[in-house]
């Protein structure tokens, strides 16, 4: 992807022209966060009148609140584990579904500082449901919690903008 489906660089900046986009075309979003622990959601409302546009989200840190309040089936935990894209498309399907959103967005994965060789610290999958289906993307972070959460947040405001503004790559 490039500048022109990426959007700007800065969370703000990419927040704002999300929030035109959605407004535009008249639809609305959904969040479901795990490693971000409400950071997307805490992004979008940043910017005002997003009222308009952003429905809520739901914090699912434990594996039960994924279950229980995303739908997310037990055994696709148990076979592919929280961190995972399996897990991360059944997130933003379940945002979707449970917020009655034309849109969602999910994160889930490692913020740190513990991990391990095959899911290192800043891996972190990204899912999105449209009326369109689901896709999902896999991001990295550095090293640093706080830092691999805003990693994640600015990815999953790119993977929001590129399918607003038709990047169907």
């Amino acid at each position: 992807m490039d500048a022109e489906t990426t959007g700007p660089a800065d969370i703000l900046s990419l927040s704002r022209e999300v929030g035109e986009l959605l407004r535009r075309k008249g639809l609305t979003l959904g969040v479901a966060e795990s490693c971000t622990g409400g950071a997307i959601g805490d992004a979008i409302t940043d910017i005002p009148g997003s009222s308009d546009y952003f429905l809520g989200g739901i914090v699912a840190y434990a594996n039960t609140i994924k279950e229980r309040l995303l739908g997310v089936p037990h055994e696709t935990l148990e076979e592919h584990g929280a961190v995972s894209p399996e897990v991360a498309v059944a997130m933003a399907e379940g945002a979707r579904r449970a917020l009655g959103a034309d849109v969602a967005l999910s994160a889930t994965g490692i913020a740190g500082p513990g991990g391990a060789t095959t899911k290192p610290v800043g891996l972190v999958y990204l899912g999105l449901a449209t009326p369109k289906g689901t896709r999902w993307q896999k991001t990295m972070g550095g090293g640093e919690r706080l830092a691999n959460k805003r990693t994640a947040v600015r990815a999953a405001l790119q993977l929001l903008y590129a399918y607003l503004v038709g990047d169907e790559r």
